[in-house]
């Protein structure tokens, strides 16, 4: 089934292929990755198309899928992949984490690592609690890829969110200097502030000496900006 799909997927990306789009996503990429040019509706839609009639794959049909995507060099590969693993996720082993490992710390950007991190690695460490133990490992990867995903991971928890683990994983990074995690403990304390707003702001604030200004910034953000359209 995985080469029959990924047959079916070189036939439809080449066919909605545009060279001059392509030149630009690869420059806002920052010359990192190849592309066809397909713009994401239309990413999207090929992805309905070419799974819709396909049974949910086995845990060694997704895995292989996903690595064939990984291999090719344009970009909208990936982008299915983490798709596909995101409508895939549910049930799955906690085995599967080692593979997402491997798409995380290869061709990495923020683009698929957090696509990754908030719906399939966040999926799998909710029907796996032992993976708990996986995040508090890449919490001090000296990959900080790893350690961006160990701190979104729970970025759809809401409620279920463990704020403890969260609020220890931005201290044991608030003096990083590596922008992508300042970036994400800011953005992962914004989607907190949603649901314990209180709890937000008393760790911003009793922290302020060691997050980074960024992150301050990012984790007050919806606050402040909620209180604006209040007044």
């Amino acid at each position: 089934m995985s080469s029959g799909l990924i047959a079916e997927l070189d036939k439809a990306f080449t066919a909605q292929a545009d060279p001059a789009r392509a030149v630009g996503a690869r420059a806002y990429m920052r010359d990192q990755f190849e592309f066809y040019g397909i713009r994401s509706p239309a990413l999207a839609a090929i992805a309905r198309t070419v799974t819709a009639k396909r049974a949910r794959p086995t845990d060694r049909e997704l895995v292989a899928t996903v690595r064939a995507c990984w291999r090719r060099p344009q970009r909208e590969w990936q982008y299915f992949a983490c798709g596909y693993l995101r409508s895939n996720v549910r049930g799955r082993r906690a085995g599967l984490l080692q593979t997402v490992e491997t798409l995380i710390i290869s061709k990495s950007w923020w683009d698929t690592v957090d696509t990754l991190a908030s719906h399939t690695v966040g999926g799998l460490v909710t029907e796996h609690a032992a993976l708990v133990a996986t995040m508090d490992e890449w919490i001090d990867s000296d990959n900080f890829w790893l350690a961006r995903t160990a701190i979104l991971h729970q970025l759809g928890y809401k409620k279920r969110t463990d704020a403890d683990r969260l609020f220890a994983y931005c201290s044991r990074r608030a003096d990083d200097r590596e922008f992508f995690i300042r970036k994400s403990i800011g953005w992962a304390l914004r989607e907190y502030s949603k649901t314990d707003e209180k709890a937000v702001r008393r760790f911003v604030r009793t922290n302020a000496n060691t997050l980074s200004p960024l992150s301050q910034r990012e984790a007050l953000k919806w606050l402040e900006r909620r209180a604006l359209q209040i007044v």
